[in-house]
């Protein structure tokens, strides 16, 4: 794996290992940040279910002015710690070492800075109820962490169709690649 553009281009990745963490791939990544390129200057990036933290270190590396990157499994923990020491992202990358859920359900913006003009996740394939859970937080009792004009994006795999609404978020679009598919949704406007 490797980061694949931006100040950080080329550098590479760890990955952990066995099949528990999937990291999203290369080329899945370039799809999703070429998508997202217009909103990357600056952008408050939120990366649930972080694995290595290639997603959230892609955004860092494409002009996110911060990351806060979400995994709470412990060999995943080691080498997303690993990945951003080795690339040197020490301040405008926070990690928090707890559940999604948790995550969701405690952290409330006391400022700007705690709301997210990006939101990624990833959770594992087989864990199905993770996506309904997590995107009914994040359009219900945690939209507050959502920035104004937000993107929530879920990787899920292709033949595996999420719902269209979720509490106050509506599905804008969907993009396939391989075996994945990219669900966009936005909130609309308060």
């Amino acid at each position: 794996m490797r980061v694949i553009a931006g100040t950080l281009r080329r550098r590479i990745l760890e990955a952990p290992a066995g099949l528990k963490t999937r990291p999203t791939s290369d080329r899945l990544r370039e799809t999703l940040f070429n998508v997202l390129a217009p909103r990357m200057e600056g952008a408050r990036f939120l990366d649930l279910y972080a694995g290595s933290g290639a997603v959230g270190i892609e955004a860092a590396s494409r002009g996110a002015a911060s990351v806060v990157l979400v995994e709470r499994a412990v060999p995943a923990l080691k080498v997303l710690r690993g990945n951003l020491e080795t690339l040197g992202l020490r301040s405008g990358a926070r990690v928090e070492a707890v559940s999604v859920g948790a995550f969701l359900r405690r952290v409330r913006p006391k400022s700007a800075e705690m709301q997210f003009d990006v939101v990624f996740l990833d959770p594992p394939y087989e864990a199905a109820e993770e996506y309904a859970t997590t995107l009914g937080l994040l359009g219900g009792d945690a939209r507050e962490l959502l920035a104004e004009g937000a993107v929530v994006i879920a990787e899920h795999r292709r033949k595996d169709k999420l719902a269209d609404e979720y509490g106050v978020l509506r599905r804008t679009r969907v993009l396939e690649q391989g075996d994945a598919g990219l669900s966009f949704y936005e909130a609309p406007s308060l």
